[in-house]
């Protein structure tokens, strides 16, 4: 391979649960054009390397440079231009409980607040609740309150408000009485904070001291009403730091938001995760031969679909790093505005789990969420997640079929990966047909180097078979049995694509189907036909789109603020002077790291509610319809009305800013497909590669169905299902009665007859 430049190696690497997948360019031929490769390996492979994404970046280094570089080298960064990373680490640490053992540090007289939580009872009728046990190990109490002078909830609320001057000195407070004592300072939010107890420093230095001696190093600090008031938070951080704590991580700087509990859980997840990665991050670091400078040309994904610097990446921000990397790929490559303006639905089938996520013009995050059973406020992309990928366990259990939850993982894996692991979703497409041995990656076996054990998935899938027809009077089939774990599957991954989309007021069928992950191929048109979608569309690097988004993302910065006000003509001058400062700030954090003005986009948000109800929404403004009228808007598409009377009240004002790896990704498929250059051809039969029996749902066994190498088909060219289309990476089934049509980037399926 030619001498490539210094610093123009890109490399994208998304750590899932079951493989690793690595997208690299540099620069070709022209200015324009840049050389691509792809490779997958396991996430896990204990016997051959300890970590994947060094031993991907490796297998790039040698490929690109033509040298043979061993296992254990330190690899160098001459070559390398910037290297982004998604990984799921914290996220599994989360839910297998493998994080770092810390205390937690709280207001006196609150010591229970995060165990006994806000009492909700999400399975009312079960008979055995188990409460997840929460994330620290033990409480200090720190003597020391503020509270908040007034209420907004009050009706005379603007006209006893303390007011203060510019020097910060009060001069109204329409709510204090002689027998009130403490000094009153101006919160962030704007509103009175009175300091009732302020914290002792040398009481603080012995409790911590105890701490640390027990062999606490990491803490979690959360005090009433920090989100306006930080000051005895980072006093008492301070102290820890003396101690000798190495990690500290306080509520104020986890997201300057009103609720102390969802504040105080999602400390405790940071105190708890963030350890985890640094000490991940130490050993990646070991891998390189590399400076300081070097580490900034290191960036990874967040779980808002923005990248960040590995001095900004912590366990709270990283939750839904892996899946975000894909939503940020479908996003980029299959929405156009200029189009029809459909929603797209992503559908990123990977080997342990299945996301679902939904595109129109806008990501939708949340702000507040419940992950493995942990309330987490924090700014994520919205994604439903089912255990259901194609290493979903199959299990014939009380007289029930069933796909998942349990997963091979990586390691064994399923049956057919030669490390006697159990059946999976893997297995049955490999005995249907709709997986090709001789196309899947040979990265098998005791030397890596061996294919798929389809007989090994038979031996195994016939005595499951035997365990569903026993006792049985209606014998099935050995493909009926096998097809029935598939369907199974394809209704779990249909729930969550419903909740997104008809739960909350969308057409399901009005939608493009995103499919992409290693498994999603192999279940889009079924999916498709279960949810009455018509237009599928699958990238040509859909197998490892997550890590391909990656390439696409951009960098991400957001600050926010909170704020207590009525929403009004008066109030609205004040949000916007918040707003400004906030977004100056914001642009002057994104143009120091390089980012020029015309590449740095901001948006600018306020978290609103109706006044006396706690379920607020992130707005921003859209044309002319003004901050209130967005809420009211999607308030009424959410929940399918509006309080009208009540004030709209505002608790946060936020400005996220990025800045741009693309200015333009250049025409959208849905262009290139209208142009009049562009024209569809029916694609020689005699072209197949190889002919291969297949399983499909009402017809059976189908013989002689055309297997395309992706590779050998030209732009333009139309393959009518049944088909089975592959390269390196993927394999995509084309059901009966529809078609695909190759694009430049993308694989175009659709109905034949969508009335069928």
């Amino acid at each position: 391979m030619s001498q490539i430049p210094p610093h123009s190696l890109r490399i994208h690497i998304d750590r899932g649960g079951t493989f690793c997948d690595v997208h690299a360019s540099w620069p070709g031929t022209s200015t324009d054009e840049r050389q691509e490769l792809v490779i997958k390996l396991l996430s896990s492979d204990p016997g051959n390397y300890a970590d994947a994404p060094t031993e991907g970046i490796r297998r790039v280094l040698e490929k690109v440079s033509g040298t043979t570089i061993k296992r254990g080298d330190k690899l160098s960064m001459d070559l390398i231009e910037r290297i982004r990373l998604s990984t799921t680490l914290a996220t599994n640490a989360l839910l297998e409980r493998r994080g770092t053992k810390h205390a937690l540090c709280i207001t006196k007289g609150f010591r229970d607040l995060l165990l006994i939580g806000n009492q909700s009872r999400p399975k009312i009728f079960d008979l055995n609740i188990r409460r997840p046990e929460p994330l620290y190990e033990e409480v200090i109490e720190i003597d020391e309150r503020v509270t908040i002078v007034g209420y907004t909830s009050d009706p005379l609320y603007d006209e006893k408000k303390t007011l203060f001057d510019e020097s910060g000195a009060v001069i109204r407070d329409g709510y204090s009485t002689q027998d009130e004592h403490g000094q009153i300072v101006r919160g962030i939010s704007g509103e009175g904070v009175r300091i009732l107890q302020r914290p002792d420093p040398d009481a603080i230095h012995s409790q911590l001291q105890a701490l640390h001696s027990k062999g606490y190093k990491s803490l979690a600090i959360v005090f009433m009403h920090s989100y306006t008031y930080p000051d005895h938070e980072e006093h008492v951080k301070e102290i820890a730091h003396k101690v000798g704590f190495e990690f500290v991580s306080t509520s104020n700087s986890i997201g300057r938001m009103i609720k102390v509990l969802p504040r105080g859980t999602s400390t405790t997840v940071d105190a708890y995760l963030t350890p985890i990665l640094r000490k991940y991050l130490e050993g990646f670091w070991a891998g390189f031969d590399l400076t300081e400078e070097d580490k900034a040309r290191v960036e990874f994904m967040t779980s808002d679909g923005g990248l960040v610097s590995a001095t900004h990446f912590t366990g709270l921000k990283s939750i839904l790093s892996g899946p975000a990397g894909g939503v940020v790929g479908y996003a980029l490559t299959s929405y156009s505005a200029t189009h029809d303006g459909r929603g797209v639905i992503g559908l990123d089938v990977g080997g342990t789990s299945t996301d679902v996520s939904r595109f129109q013009g806008q990501y939708e995050r949340t702000q507040e969420t419940i992950t493995a059973g942990v309330n987490v406020m924090a700014s994520q992309l919205d994604v439903n997640t089912v255990a259901a990928g194609g290493g979903s366990c199959l299990t014939f259990k009380a007289g029930l079929c069933r796909a998942g939850p349990e997963s091979a993982g990586a390691d064994p894996g399923p049956r057919c990966y030669r490390k006697n692991g159990p059946l999976a979703l893997t297995d049955a497409n490999l005995l249907l047909g709709r997986l090709i041995p001789e196309y899947f990656p040979k990265i098998f076996g005791k030397d890596e180097n061996e294919g798929l054990d389809i007989e090994a998935s038979r031996l195994e899938f016939e005595k499951l078979a035997a365990q569903v027809n026993e006792g049985s009077e209606t014998k099935l089939g050995f493909d009926e049995v096998v097809y029935g774990f598939i369907k199974v599957a394809n209704e779990t991954m249909c729930r969550p694509i419903r909740a997104l989309t008809e739960a909350r007021g969308y057409a399901t069928g009005k939608h493009i189907l995103a499919s992409f992950g290693g498994a999603g191929g192999q279940h889009a048109c079924e999916i498709a036909e279960l949810l009455g979608i018509h237009t599928i569309l699958i990238h040509r690097y859909s197998s490892i789109l997550s890590a391909y988004g990656l390439a696409l993302a951009d960098r991400a910065y957001e600050l926010s603020e909170p704020t207590s006000t009525a929403y009004n003509e008066e109030s609205e001058q004040d949000l916007e002077k918040r707003l400004d400062s906030l977004e100056e700030q914001v642009r002057s954090s994104l143009t120091s790291q390089g980012f020029a003005p015309e590449n740095i986009h901001t948006e600018r948000l306020l978290n609103m509610r109706f006044d006396g109800t706690d379920t607020s929404l992130m707005v921003q403004r859209d044309g002319g319809e003004g901050y209130e009228g967005a809420f009211k808007r999607i308030y009424k598409g959410e929940f399918g009305f509006l309080l009208e009377g009540s004030r709209v009240v505002v608790d946060d004002v936020k400005v996220r800013g990025t800045g741009k790896t693309y200015s333009s990704l250049g025409p959208s498929v849905f262009e290139e497909l209208k142009s009049s250059a562009f024209t569809v051809t029916q694609v020689d039969p005699s072209r197949a590669s190889l002919q291969k029996s297949v399983y499909f749902d009402k017809l059976g066994r189908v013989d002689n169905v055309g297997v395309w190498d992706l590779g050998s088909l030209r732009v333009g060219e139309k393959v009518a299902g049944p088909a089975i289309i592959i390269d390196d990476t993927q394999t995509i089934v084309v059901c009966p009665d529809w078609w695909a049509v190759v694009t430049r980037r993308h694989l175009v399926i659709e109905r034949e007859d969508p009335d069928v």
